[in-house]
């Protein structure tokens, strides 16, 4: 296997301005910096990194809810990290991605906010009512590593600040 990429935990700073925007209700926001978990592969034949909610999430259907993980990762260039919701919680609660599929590139890694890795969830599950309950330190999304080519005449220059269609501004 090819070791390509690291994950850090972005500074307090950073990670409390997003968990605040997020979930203001939160009283001991250090708490849950200092329990941000870098996320793990659970087994040697494992494809995707488990990334773990850093406090208790609740997601009611049909509705939204955009987790900042603490997590940035400094990746190879020629390399991606696709984000991914975890196969269980889409199966039993159809649990999916916003996005359908998070693209985390290289250069996002130096981006103002640091690279923060911000995850959005929702839940379309038939039943009324129905109600996810993700415990804090409990895999919810997982990462795997790509590689990528480039077009022969690809003339890209721009510079990225930001995610969520920054590089199309």
């Amino acid at each position: 296997m090819k070791r390509i990429a690291a994950f850090e935990k972005v500074s307090f700073n950073q990670f409390e301005e997003a968990w605040k925007k997020n979930f203001p209700e939160t009283e001991d926001i250090k708490a849950v910096y200092d329990s941000v978990k870098m996320p793990k592969r659970a087994t040697t034949g494992s494809a995707g990194y488990d990334f773990f909610a850093p406090a208790d999430i609740k997601l009611e259907k049909g509705k939204s809810i955009l987790i900042p993980t603490g997590i940035r990762s400094k990746i190879n260039d020629g390399w991606v990290l696709k984000i991914y919701p975890r196969s269980g919680l889409g199966f039993k609660h159809r649990v999916q991605l916003d996005n359908t599929v998070g693209i985390i590139d290289a250069d996002y890694y130096n981006s103002s906010n640091e690279g923060h890795i911000m995850i959005k969830l929702s839940c379309d599950a038939h039943d009324n009512g129905h109600t996810v309950e993700i415990a804090g330190g409990d895999g919810f999304a997982q990462g795997i590593f790509l590689q990528f080519g480039i077009t022969l005449d690809d003339d890209a220059d721009g510079v990225r600040d930001g995610g969520f269609g920054s590089t199309t501004k």
